[in-house]
């Protein structure tokens, strides 16, 4: 009986996880940064298409290419890809990077 228990234990929590997997999956957002804290490393990207606008958060571990840092996010830019997985509720950056030659918007610096 306690065998029994335990199988079906284990095959509730592999249900469970299938299930959450992808929440953890990670999400591309191509639009204009509206709004920026500096003091909490957040910004706002309004998307380009299927709308919205998500707040994103970066830290030591969100990779930058083709821009200098977090300091080079500017409000009005249009020419970033922003890769991120939703971690308790927040979307994190993993990957901010320019977009290849489409949008225009901001400068780097």
């Amino acid at each position: 009986m306690r065998k029994t228990t335990w199988i079906v234990a284990a095959l509730a929590a592999l249900a469970i996880a299938a299930i959450a997997a992808p929440a953890a999956q990670a999400r591309s957002f191509e639009g204009t940064i509206v709004a920026k804290d500096a003091k909490a490393k957040t910004f706002k990207i309004r998307q380009d298409q299927g709308g919205g606008t998500f707040k994103v958060k970066v830290n030591k571990g969100t990779v930058y290419q083709g821009i200098s840092g977090f300091k080079a996010i500017k409000v009005g830019r249009t020419d970033l890809e922003v890769i991120a997985k939703k971690s308790d509720g927040r979307w994190i950056a993993t990957k901010v990077e320019t977009r290849g030659g489409s949008g225009g918007g901001g400068t780097d610096g």
